[in-house]
């Protein structure tokens, strides 16, 4: 049941794919907060690869953006597992997500200018979807402890924000040229 939902997820991510309907994996309220530090650090991550790839000013705010952004939630995040003594515990879900984000990794290494930038936009919007669909079917619903599913449910917004700036951003970018058509 566990890895149908986490492949599911992945593909999502990977893919900008709707994931079919499964099973949400039930999560403590550590394997929560893993996964959400996890979700943070990863797209803190790829943002780092942007500025040695593009040159697209839009692409590079962005970028910057997500490294503020997710580095601040990653400090709440910390901040509140202190405070509630709340040790986070890597579990499935999140050593899927660090496993799609090697793939993805890889796969935007190699690419640079309009190419890198098409790329990567393609994964913010799907990877922030995913982290939504995960906040809203996963995460929020596994929590227990309500401090930290006010955490959760209070990061959502910037979550979606972050969600429809990258679609602006990638619809601004121009189209891969087609050629043999």
């Amino acid at each position: 049941m566990l890895p149908l939902a986490v492949t599911l997820a992945m593909t999502a991510v990977l893919q900008a794919q709707s994931p079919t309907p499964a099973p949400a994996p039930d999560l403590t309220d550590p394997e929560v907060a893993h996964v959400a530090v996890t979700a943070n650090s990863i797209d803190i991550e790829m943002a780092k690869l942007v500025p040695s790839h593009t040159r697209n000013a839009a692409v590079s705010k962005f970028a910057t953006t997500m490294i503020t952004d997710h580095s601040a939630v990653n400090g709440q995040a910390v901040a509140l597992a202190t405070k509630l003594g709340v040790t986070p515990k890597d579990n499935a879900v999140s050593q899927s997500l660090q496993s799609g984000a090697a793939q993805a990794r890889a796969a935007l290494e190699p690419l640079h200018g309009a190419a890198f930038d098409r790329a990567y936009m393609d994964r913010e919007v799907a990877y922030h979807q995913a982290v939504l669909d995960a906040i809203d079917k996963v995460l929020i619903p596994t929590t227990e402890n309500a401090e930290l599913r006010k955490l959760l449910v209070d990061v959502r917004p910037a979550i979606a924000m972050h969600l429809e700036l990258a679609k602006q951003i990638r619809s601004q970018l121009s189209a891969p040229a087609r050629t043999g058509q």
